[in-house]
């Protein structure tokens, strides 16, 4: 479901399980997370990313609890000779509604670059996929203060062939990668401020309808104990959790955050 269709920014929750769980792991997770969350899922989405051998598994075990599966990745290209690629056409064919793009591990250790993240969101919304397009600065870029000439480099070349009206199925996750798997966390004051940047970003390249309809997340070492307090923040729409989505509490706690 869009922005547009839900009637508003409505809060994301995203767990990205890298590469944990088996398909029948990841079937069973998501079974017991949604006996855990209940009927209760009302007023935000949530979404599950296991590794590409499970996600028929898990969008079966998701029919009817209204938890939706994310691909971690997507390959600009509908069909052809890409060995150990996957398509946006096959992922909607499984039953996946969103994959995950740019992530600052594809990054850095598979040689993605703005450019093939901007294809692949191009992709993902050509195929009817919501993209969770991710940005964000290395430890020793914020330490030289230069938070937001990565983001304004990144934000725009990752839109660079999406549309404003589009923008409502394209979240933006900002994940500083050095509060990434290393217990270091943004404090909320640095991530709204990085978040508020991103969506300055948005209007600059697509116009204000499209900062107003994005969905701007937080991602880094999010957990039940701070994300009460990231939610508060006025520009935060959602998170990308990683170590935390693995376990069935910790996540439900996440999707409860108090103040939505």
């Amino acid at each position: 479901m869009s922005f547009q269709e839900a009637g508003g920014r409505v809060p994301l929750i995203a767990g990205n399980w890298k590469m944990y769980k088996t398909s029948l792991e990841g079937a069973a997770f998501v079974r017991a997370l949604a006996r855990e969350l209940g009927p209760g899922l009302r007023g935000r989405d949530v979404v599950v990313a296991p590794a590409f051998t499970g996600l028929r598994e898990a969008v079966h075990a998701a029919e009817g609890t209204g938890i939706a599966v994310c691909a971690q990745d997507v390959f600009w290209e509908a069909e052809g000779a890409y060995t150990g690629e996957v398509s946006a056409t096959m992922l909607a064919d499984l039953g996946v509604t969103t994959v995950i793009i740019g992530h600052s591990e594809r990054r850095a250790l598979f040689g993605e670059t703005d450019e093939s993240v901007a294809k692949k969101v191009r992709a993902a919304l050509d195929h009817g996929l919501q993209a969770i397009m991710c940005v964000g600065e290395s430890e020793g870029q914020r330490d030289e203060g230069q938070t937001e000439s990565v983001l304004s480099r990144q934000v725009p070349a990752g839109l660079a062939m999406a549309r404003e009206a589009e923008m409502a199925n394209v979240a933006i996750a900002y994940e500083p990668i050095w509060a990434i798997g290393t217990g270091r966390t943004a404090t909320p004051v640095m991530a709204e401020e990085a978040v508020a940047f991103v969506r300055t970003q948005v209007e600059v390249s697509l116009g204000a309808r499209g900062a107003e309809i994005v969905r701007v997340l937080y991602g880094g070492s999010v957990r039940p104990d701070n994300i009460d307090d990231l939610m508060a923040q006025p520009d935060i729409d959602g998170v990308l959790v990683g170590g935390a989505s693995l376990d069935v509490a910790a996540f439900a706690r996440i999707v409860r955050f108090v103040g939505a």
